[in-house]
């Protein structure tokens, strides 16, 4: 598969791999000055981008970056972003800041990383019944801790 990104801002990196290995490319802040994320905060931070997955049962989910969850308690507000296949528009990364201390974002910082995944899109149908199972309805916690 491929994806075409679209700069929106000459300042725009476009999303790549740090290592050979990495699964996720990186995404980065396309800003004009600084932002500072206070404790408890959520900010937009643009990315300047946008792109079109050349196949349409493709999603492009956003995680965190783990060292800046881990680090500085800075992760998405939305824990995983989904861009549909179709969407156009501009990107931005709704940082939380879960830390003690303000966490401040600069031009160019790797703030998340993009994943492509398959998605399956399934026929719907309406039923009054559903099949059987040993589980049942037992929600939350139904098969214990261990």
């Amino acid at each position: 598969m491929k994806i075409t990104f679209k700069k929106l801002d000459e300042k725009a990196v476009i999303p790549s791999r740090a290592t050979a290995g990495s699964a996720g490319l990186d995404i980065h802040a396309c800003l004009d000055k600084p932002v500072t994320i206070e404790s408890g905060d959520i900010k937009m931070i643009p990315t300047g981008l946008t792109a079109e997955p050349d196949e349409k049962d493709v999603a492009l989910l956003i995680y965190p970056r783990s060292g800046l969850s881990t680090k500085y308690g800075v992760t998405l507000a939305n824990c995983v972003g989904v861009v549909d296949s179709d969407y156009r528009g501009a990107w931005f990364i709704p940082l939380i800041n879960n830390g003690k201390n303000p966490f401040i974002v600069e031009n160019g910082m790797r703030i998340a990383q993009l994943i492509p995944t398959r998605i399956i899109i399934p026929e719907i149908e309406v039923s009054d019944t559903l099949s059987e199972t040993d589980r049942g309805s037992n929600g939350f916690g139904s098969s214990g801790i261990k």
